[in-house]
C-alpha cells in the first residue's frame, strides 16, 4: 500500500523536505501543506501519518498516536512564531489581534501568553496574513508563523514590536515549547504496523542525518533569495529542536495543561506514543 503522508511546507522541517526529495518519498503519497491544512486532513482521515500542530493531538487524542523521537520545538527563541504588534504587549488588553490561518498550536500559545503574562483578553480573528502588511488597519497585533514569521524576524518593519512566542513561553514556564508533532491515525497504526515503522524510520533518519546534509539542503533553498545561508544555518542549527525527549514531552504536557485550564481544549490528554 502507499502510505498517505502529510508534510509541512515550512523551512522548519527542511531536513525531512530534503530527505523526501532524495529518496525517502519512495512508496509514499505525500501532501505538502500548512499545519492548519494538514490538521484538517488528518482529522478527516484523509492522511495516515502527518506533521501537524501539537494542539491537534490534544483535540483528537482518541483517534491519534504521537510518533516517538521527532517533533518541532524550541528551547527559547524560535524566530518563526511571532506576535507582531503596533503596541507593547502590556498595552494590547482588549484590542483586535489577527491570527494566521496557517496555524493552530500558536493560536493557543498566544492566548495563553497574553492572558497569563500580560493580562490581555483581545478580540481574535483568524485570517490570511502577509509580511507586506503585517498589522492591517484596525488591528493592534498579528500572529505570524513559519517562513513569513522568519522573514519579519530578519526584516522587522519600523514602529513594530516583535515578540518571539517561544521566548515568551520559556520566560513564563522555563520549559521547551512543542509547536508540531508527527501523528498517526490509530486505525492505520493498528492495521499497518510495518508501514508505520517504515514511515517513522524515514522521518527519524532525516533529522538524525541532518548534520551530514545541512549545507547541501540549505543550498537547495537559497535560490529564491528570501533568506541568507547564515540566517538559515542559525535557524536550523539552534533555534529549532527536533528531538522529542523527556524534557520536550514535559513542555508539551504543560502546554496541554495550560490550554485546558484556559478553556482552549476540553481536557489535557495523556500523551500516547506509537509503538514503532
Amino acid at each position: 500500500m502507499s502510505v498517505r503522508l502529510g508534510h509541512i511546507a515550512f523551512l522548519n522541517v527542511l531536513p525531512l523536505t530534503y530527505a523526501l526529495a532524495h529518496g525517502a518519498a519512495e512508496g509514499l503519497d505525500i501532501l505538502r501543506a500548512s499545519p492548519a491544512q494538514l490538521n484538517g486532513r488528518l482529522e478527516a482521515k484523509n492522511l495516515d501519518v502527518s506533521g501537524v500542530s501539537s494542539i491537534t493531538y490534544a483535540r483528537h487524542a482518541a483517534d491519534l498516536l504521537i510518533l516517538p523521537d521527532v517533533c518541532i520545538a524550541s528551547d527559547g527563541d524560535v524566530r518563526s512564531v511571532l506576535l507582531v504588534s503596533r503596541a507593547p504587549a502590556e498595552e494590547i488588553k482588549d484590542g483586535r489581534v489577527l491570527l494566521s490561518d496557517k496555524s493552530a498550536s500558536s493560536h493557543a500559545l498566544l492566548k495563553i501568553i497574553l492572558r497569563r503574562a500580560y493580562d490581555a483578553a483581545p478580540v481574535y480573528e483568524t485570517r490570511a496574513l502577509t509580511p507586506a502588511d503585517p498589522v492591517p488597519d484596525g488591528a493592534v497585533g498579528a500572529l505570524f508563523i513559519g517562513d513569513d514569521a522568519l522573514e519579519l524576524y530578519h526584516h522587522p518593519p519600523d514602529g513594530i514590536y516583535i515578540y518571539d512566542l517561544a521566548r515568551e513561553w520559556k520566560r513564563l514556564t522555563g520549559m521547551r515549547m512543542v509547536f508540531g508533532i508527527w501523528a498517526a491515525a490509530r486505525a492505520f497504526a493498528a492495521a499497518h504496523p510495518e508501514e508505520l515503522r517504515l514511515v517513522h524510520g524515514r522521518i527519524a533518519a532525516a533529522f538524525r542525518d541532518w548534520q551530514t546534509v545541512k549545507d547541501a539542503a540549505i543550498s537547495e533553498v537559497l535560490a529564491d533569495g528570501r533568506f541568507t545561508r547564515e540566517e538559515l544555518r542559525a535557524y536550523l542549527g539552534s533555534a529549532v529542536v527536533w528531538q522529542l525527549d523527556e524534557e520536550t514531552i514535559a513542555g508539551l504536557r504543560l502546554f496541554y495543561r495550560y490550554a485546558a485550564e484556559d478553556g482552549l481544549i476540553v481536557r489535557a490528554p495523556e500523551i500516547e506514543l506509537a509503538c514503532v
